[in-house]
């Protein structure tokens, strides 16, 4: 069990630190409700994202992609991402570095 706190990072949406160090972190975020969002937006670190459960469409650059359970994918440093839930459900995403933002 995690140490970290619980933080709201959107309406429905939450997300928990599970473990970092300064080269890796790795964060739960929990979609409650089909229609939340993770607000587009782009960051220095590159990401992998993890489909614990439910079913999202991302926005990785110009393309979309539907994912669900089991799946994942990387996303490059300074790419353009963000996603819509259509089944609740959690994603666990890794960063490298970590991020100093989410402590």
């Amino acid at each position: 069990m995690s140490d970290f706190p619980i933080v709201s990072s959107g309406e429905n949406v939450t997300r928990q630190v599970l473990s970092d160090h300064p080269d890796l972190m790795v964060v739960a975020f929990r979609f409650g409700e089909t229609g939340a969002e993770g607000a587009l937006h782009n960051h220095p670190h590159v990401q992998s994202t993890y489909v614990e459960s439910g079913r999202f469409r991302f926005t990785l650059g110009d393309d979309q992609r539907e994912v669900g359970p089991g799946d994942s994918f990387v996303i490059p440093s300074q790419m353009m991402h963000g996603c819509v839930c259509l089944e609740p459900g959690t994603l666990v995403d890794c960063f490298t570095p970590r991020r100093d933002d989410f402590l």
